[in-house]
């Protein structure tokens, strides 16, 4: 499916309100929380991270005015790791929208089952993350794997796998992991960081493991984190949202904002306005899939409220 970039100045869409569920966001309580990854000696090293070391809320969220925000899922931001069901608590304090919340869980700890229980108890939890990157292959081969997927499963929860699609072994241990429990659904982070198109190589493997992955029906993409891609460009956005689509469907693609960080590109605002570009070239129906219904039904929100 081919994504052409109509101009800027053309009428891109009706004049109804668009309705969305952002899937990948993050809100910060920077004075009850620990978010070690934030202070400024200690990994991520970006040289623009203190632009958003500061407390978010809901309310920060901005939209387009012919956008309204139906609902959100929030994704783990490192609030207390150790206890991780505390972000929780804050939250569901806090959020009025409807939402969902993906927790921290630590796959590699022999107390993963005391925090799943924990997390089980809080209403909005629907998953878990814990972030693979180089870690993907030891992480989901590890001797505990097994019995923690199996935990996932009989709790109905959702995996929020966060690693770089391009790396085979990974993406091979986690496909197994994909066909070995298909009742878990397994939600692609931020596109499985694409490489840069230059590099060809680099490139192709990242679509060829994405191909593979896509084989599992309980497998989807969420499309975020442009800012941390080296070509964040609109351009970058269209070619990879037509693999995407390509290779996913458009039943298995989600939007996704990565608020707060996405402020290190844009605005809240400027993000959603880019993606209602790709209306009049995906067609609404698609749009209204990747950036809404999808969302609702892989991670079980009610926005009926």
């Amino acid at each position: 499916m081919a994504v052409t970039r109509p101009n800027d100045d053309a009428k891109l869409m009706s004049p109804h309100l668009h309705k969305i569920i952002d899937p990948h966001l993050h809100f910060f309580a920077l004075h009850e929380g620990d978010y070690a990854w934030l202070k400024p000696d200690n990994p991520p090293s970006w040289p623009d991270k203190q632009k958003i070391n500061r407390t978010y809320v809901q309310q920060d969220l901005v939209l387009p005015s012919n956008v309204a925000l139906a609902g959100l899922v929030h994704i783990e931001a490192g609030f207390d790791n150790q206890h991780p069901w505390k972000e929780i608590d804050w939250l569901e304090h806090h959020c009025t929208l409807p939402f969902k919340s993906v927790a921290f869980a630590d796959l590699t700890s022999r107390h993963f089952s005391q925090q799943i229980a924990q997390l089980t108890q809080r209403e909005s939890v629907v998953g878990i993350r814990h972030i693979l990157d180089q870690q993907a292959h030891e992480i989901l081969t590890s001797d505990t794997i097994q019995q923690h997927f199996k935990l996932l499963q009989d709790y109905q929860l959702s995996f929020d796998a966060q690693l770089s699609v391009e790396n085979k072994n990974g993406c091979d241990a986690l496909l197994k992991l994909a066909q070995q429990y298909p009742s878990v659904k397994i939600i692609l982070n931020h596109g499985g960081w694409p490489p840069d198109v230059t590099s060809q190589q680099r490139y192709r493997s990242w679509q060829a493991n994405l191909k593979q992955l896509a084989t599992c029906e309980n497998v989807a993409l969420k499309l975020s984190a442009w800012e941390m891609l080296q070509a964040g460009s609109t351009d970058l956005l269209d070619q990879i949202l037509a693999v995407s689509l390509h290779t996913f469907g458009q039943h298995r693609v989600m939007l996704a904002s990565n608020f707060p960080v996405c402020l290190l590109a844009s605005s809240y605002t400027q993000l959603w306005n880019k993606y209602l570009l790709l209306i009049p070239t995906v067609g609404l129906d698609c749009w209204q899939n990747i950036s809404y219904q999808n969302a609702l039904n892989w991670y079980r929100l009610d926005c009926s409220v």
